[in-house]
């Protein structure tokens, strides 16, 4: 597909579709547990085909499971029946621990899983783009460091954050490329440490890095989403909009309306109804009220979608999400 062709028509177009990260809630129409999805590329090509069934959504995204690869550099990580897996302590804490890091190879723990899975859900899935779910570098590099661990040695350690960096980086832009040989129309990039940094360290520690990656693997059929869910991404946006993507995503930490006077018109950016304490833990009523305050506020800009404002928990209710759905339309038909 040619994603360039597909962000101009998206662009162009009169209705709004939405954009959910939606994938992991699968697991209720499948009567599967998150552990058996992770586990299997058939599983996790199925969700994206279920998800696709049961929805309008403009495109198709996969898990955005931030545990698979710190996992292949050899982190610890727990996994559960009903919850994404999240990464146990650090594997690196001295500069000695960051020059000893490997670069893993693509096959590594279940980095196969996944692009194997992508590969099927291409297969699978025809009337719109599919899209994996990846993590992006400063984010890769603080769940190797630990996470407030990071945060400190960027201040602190500068040579040794960028050694992982480097490392992780040279790691991304390998794994990035796979995905390009599945068939996929791109990777959704989950960036959401850079979001806690100030913008002189987000221009230092993540876009330089994000825009390597970007530059190595973006192609017209072949594109980077970018996603900050960050509660200081709007002080960063300037820098944000410069790392070469064409599609940006945002968490509900932003003010969704505000972020949208910052994008360039020929950018797309989406978010940003609160997956936790909308999709997951609110209301039918309350999902779809809170999908047309987003819309009315957010919508008089073209280069606007609609999503969630990260990734939808698994256990969120489906009443919640078709909600969600019904909102979109609905907004659609007045």
């Amino acid at each position: 597909m040619n994603m360039t062709k597909w962000l101009e028509e998206v662009l162009a177009a009169d209705q709004r579709k939405a954009l959910p990260v939606l994938s992991f809630p699968a697991i209720q129409k499948m009567n599967i547990t998150v552990r058996d999805l992770i586990g299997s590329s058939d599983y996790q090509a199925q969700a994206l085909r279920t998800i696709a069934d049961e929805t309008d959504s403009l495109a198709s995204v996969s898990l955005m499971d931030l545990s698979i690869e710190a996992e292949a550099f050899g982190s610890e990580i727990r996994v559960a029946d009903d919850e994404v897996p999240t990464v146990i302590g650090a594997i690196v804490s001295d500069e000695e621990a960051a020059d000893a890091l490997s670069i893993p190879e693509i096959s590594a723990g279940r980095i196969a899983i996944n692009i194997e899975a992508i590969r099927k859900a291409a297969a699978l899935i025809a009337d719109r783009p599919v899209f994996a779910g990846a993590i992006g570098p400063f984010s890769l590099a603080g769940r190797l460091m630990g996470v407030s661990e990071a945060l400190i040695y960027c201040f602190e350690e500068e040579d040794m954050v960028h050694t992982v960096l480097d490392k992780v980086t040279e790691f991304l832009i390998n794994y990035y490329n796979a995905y390009k040989e599945t068939g996929a129309a791109g990777v959704v990039m989950a960036e959401p440490l850079a979001g806690l940094l100030s913008p002189d360290m987000a221009e230092e520690f993540s876009a330089d890095y994000v825009k390597k990656i970007v530059d190595a693997v973006q192609t017209d059929e072949f594109i980077i989403v970018y996603h900050n869910c960050g509660n200081s991404a709007i002080k960063t946006i300037d820098s944000i909009v410069t790392n070469g993507c064409k599609i940006f995503h945002f968490g509900n930490a932003i003010d969704m309306e505000e972020m949208m006077s910052h994008i360039p018109d020929d950018m797309i950016a989406m978010g940003n109804v609160d997956p936790a304490g909308e999709f997951r833990n609110g209301t039918p009523e309350s999902v779809y009220n809170k999908t047309l305050e987003v819309m009315e506020k957010c919508c008089k800009y073209k280069n606007f979608i609609i999503s969630s404002g990260c990734d939808i928990p698994p256990l969120s209710p489906w009443d919640n999400i078709h909600s969600f759905f019904q909102a979109v339309a609905d907004f659609n038909n007045r």
